[in-house]
């Protein structure tokens, strides 16, 4: 088969195709069976090829009836045009995920062509786990503040009177406290779905990184970090990007909160411009380092994976995903590495004059 285009002929072969391909003519004979469709059955394609579909595809649904006999495709209504995706079973248990399409040259005339695609279910796999342990992670963190608050507003309620004005203040604080946290995990959870689905919304505008940062320091201190804690090294001159601030407010919150909760000694801060990158545009680049313990070598590819977290001091570990997948809905970079103290060192690159675009 192939396919022309404006700069010649391109051939694609079914061996090109990454999912498994099966093809079958009118008579249910298969003319097409290639490397990934071979890979996925454990078939020899030189023998799959010329035999009936039933001996070369041999499916089971979950109940062990034959597939292509329950579904009839050469004999059955002729008004369908396939089989949606579905789990069926190749002979010694393994699932496949099946999808098929009828090929009929006339609207309910007789089948042409029956074309089966099939896929291994390990990706798919993959998500479910992912998905539980999400739903794993947010009934663990959202158990903690929901009992706080719940605990908290019966005893006021229950007991109300025998309460100090002072002692109401601080059980308003912590409830106040453990809302923030559900809050804070919700607007997480809403940033995942939309970062997957390519549905970050990106409100830009002028904004300075120096000031940025400036802000951020100044709300840790406020709530109770040691001004002291933080070293900001800021350069001269410094452009104005084209950025979301609520966005790379929360960027910044995250690296610098991280960087105070799981580094030990100075928090160093580094704003500075960056040289062109590949699209020969300038950038201004926020460094973050600590004097703590530092990533583990073997653990820096997985540091902006879902739920990946460097201590057990609490978290979802949805942060750094989070980080990532803001930084580069901008057009920029993020990377990861050991400080020259050895603690842990995060570098984004955000360019500048990048123009207004929903991601």
């Amino acid at each position: 088969m192939d396919r022309r285009s404006g700069a010649g002929e391109l051939d694609l072969r079914p061996d090109d195709f990454p999912d498994g391909l099966v093809i079958a003519d009118a008579r249910g004979q298969v003319i097409c069976f290639n490397a990934e469709a071979a890979r996925l059955t454990g078939q020899n394609p030189a023998e799959a090829v010329g035999s009936p579909l039933e001996r070369a595809l041999p499916l089971e649904d979950a109940d062990g009836r034959r597939w292509w006999r329950v579904t009839d495709p050469y004999g059955g209504l002729r008004t369908r045009c396939g089989q949606p995706e579905r789990h069926l079973l190749l002979p010694g248990g393994r699932e496949v995920l099946v999808t098929a399409r009828y090929v009929r040259p006339v609207a309910g005339g007789p089948l042409r062509r029956l074309v089966v695609t099939l896929r291994g279910t390990e990706a798919r796999q993959r998500m479910e786990r992912s998905n539980a342990e999400l739903i794993a992670t947010v009934a663990h963190e959202l158990r903690s503040p929901l009992t706080s608050i719940k605990g908290f507003t019966a005893t006021m309620l229950d007991k109300w009177e025998r309460f100090t004005d002072d002692q109401k203040r601080l059980m308003l604080q912590t409830v106040d406290g453990d809302a923030d946290r559900v809050t804070r995990l919700i607007t997480e959870l809403l940033d995942v779905s939309r970062i997957d689905s390519g549905r970050l919304e990106i409100r830009r505008q002028p904004l300075r990184l120096d000031e940025a940062v400036h802000r951020q320091v100044k709300t840790l201190v406020n709530g109770g970090c040691p001004e002291d804690r933080f070293d900001l090294r800021v350069a001269e001159e410094l452009p104005r990007v084209w950025a979301d601030p609520d966005k790379i407010a929360q960027v910044l919150g995250n690296l610098l909160e991280n960087a105070v909760r799981h580094g030990e000694g100075t928090v160093t801060i580094e704003v500075d411009p960056a040289p062109p990158g590949r699209s020969r545009q300038k950038g201004t680049a926020v460094t973050v380092s600590d004097e703590g313990p530092g990533i583990p070598e073997e653990a820096l590819q997985r540091v902006f994976t879902r739920f990946w977290r460097g201590s057990t001091r609490g978290g979802t570990g949805l942060g750094l995903y989070i980080v990532k997948g803001i930084i580069e809905a901008h057009g920029g970079t993020v990377t990861v590495g050991r400080s020259a103290g050895g603690g842990a060192r995060f570098r984004f690159v955000l360019p500048v004059g990048t123009p207004a675009v929903l991601v």
